[in-house]
């Protein structure tokens, strides 16, 4: 079963407002025009994403999916409220009502490409599903399955939370890597019974692991903050999933799908779908 697992900004990295005086583009207009859009059409409206440079083995897989129909009739399979709404199983076209969805794929999977904390799990971030890390080391995405974040907002003292969350999470991260370094030399006192030498080396690794933490701590960068702090997120995924996307129009769809009345596994209960997937 596939996991899943901001501050709304426009894809497009530009609003609304008139060009300079001297009628030039601006620097936000000239990116917005490399950047892919696509327009998704649900059975609830339609939902505007934009595809970033920086993960272009996703962007690229995205566009030929969409340019040959598969997300054409898909479900959104799994949705959950104040987190995100998740799809593209291609067996969800067919599914019958009790059906258990979120393994479906086109066959493949896409090399991870976590551009992080330029890309994190701000409201509106498009991401893709995954494996979970125990099968799937290298974090390799969902070759069709993506989700929408929705999240929520954290006040400051939650963000200290988060951020003593995600120190805990990397010094444990760093802590298991070391031990797996040294399995054979584990094993080998276990077998011999050697209690003091284990302690002796659980020392070694816990001054290691600090050591190796200190030289490149985990922290909220101040645009993290602020996206955190107002229009929310999931932080706690940040730095695990590829972003590869945001949406530029229709959160209001993505809000009404997040409050559909879900069944068993995070299903709607009620088939909401991608009528229809296009390039804009």
């Amino acid at each position: 079963m596939l996991l899943v697992v901001v501050a709304m900004m426009s894809c497009s990295m530009t609003s609304e407002k008139a060009t300079s005086a001297t009628n030039q583009p601006t620097d936000n207009q000239k990116m917005s025009e490399t950047m892919t859009r696509v327009e998704l059409q649900t059975s609830m409206g339609n939902i505007v994403v934009c595809l970033y440079n920086e993960t272009p083995k996703h962007r690229d897989n995205f566009v030929k999916l969409v340019k040959d129909g598969y997300y054409d009739g898909v479900l959104f399979h799994r949705v959950i409220k104040d987190f995100m709404i998740q799809t593209g199983d291609g067996d969800s076209r067919t599914a019958t009502a009790d059906q258990m969805l979120g393994s479906g794929d086109p066959g493949y999977t896409i090399e991870a490409e976590i551009v992080y904390p330029q890309y994190f799990h701000k409201r509106g971030a498009l991401a893709a599903a995954r494996t979970a890390d125990q099968v799937n080391p290298e974090r390799r995405s969902s070759g069709s399955q993506f989700y929408i974040v929705t999240g929520k907002a954290y006040d400051s003292t939650q963000v200290k939370q988060l951020e003593d969350n995600m120190a805990n999470m990397k010094k444990e991260s760093i802590f298991r890597r070391l031990v797996g370094e040294r399995r054979a030399t584990i094993q080998q006192l276990q077998q011999q019974g050697d209690q003091q030498a284990l302690m002796n080396l659980q020392n070694e690794l816990i001054a290691l692991t600090e050591q190796e933490y200190a030289a490149n701590p985990a922290s909220l960068t101040q645009e993290q903050i602020k996206a955190y702090t107002t229009v929310g997120g999931t932080p706690h995924l940040d730095g695990q999933y590829t972003v590869f996307g945001e949406v530029e129009s229709g959160m209001d769809v993505v809000d009404k799908i997040q409050n559909v009345k879900t069944g068993r596994a995070d299903r709607p209960v009620d088939d909401v779908k991608i009528i229809k997937a296009r390039i804009l």
